[in-house]
């Protein structure tokens, strides 16, 4: 199993290859969506590289689950309410939703999840 510091560093590598900014841009606190500008479409791109760069698989939906945003049993008038909320906790482990619950509007999800994140979802995928 890598160090924390070595799944940071294949993270910011895939990120900054795939997203085309700065690697002094990529730290543990910055959003996706927000800080690095990253689209929906380059979300194909970034699970591409980190499964390659650590030979794993991710599932389609497994790091970013669509499927309960964009279920009406979980999102009502854009908001997800506590049942898709308690679903997303249970299908992203490795994501601190904390911040996402004050105002669950969906498009806020992406702009919430950091960098931090996605390396905590590479090591939940590692130790699996």
């Amino acid at each position: 199993m890598p160090s924390q510091e070595e799944i940071f560093a294949k993270v910011q590598e895939a990120l900054v290859d795939a997203l085309g900014v700065d690697d002094d841009e990529v730290t543990p606190e910055a959003t996706l969506t927000g800080d690095l500008d990253a689209e929906s479409i380059d979300f194909l791109d970034i699970v591409f590289r980190l499964e390659k760069s650590f030979d794993i698989k991710i599932e389609r939906g497994e790091l970013f689950p669509e499927d309960i945003l964009s279920n009406t049993d979980y999102v009502e008038d854009g908001k997800v309410n506590a049942e898709g909320l308690a679903k997303l906790k249970e299908r992203m482990p490795f994501a601190d939703l904390s911040r996402f619950e004050t105002n669950p509007q969906v498009q806020n999800l992406g702009k919430q999840l950091t960098v931090a994140d996605m390396c905590a979802f590479v090591e939940h995928k590692l130790s699996a």
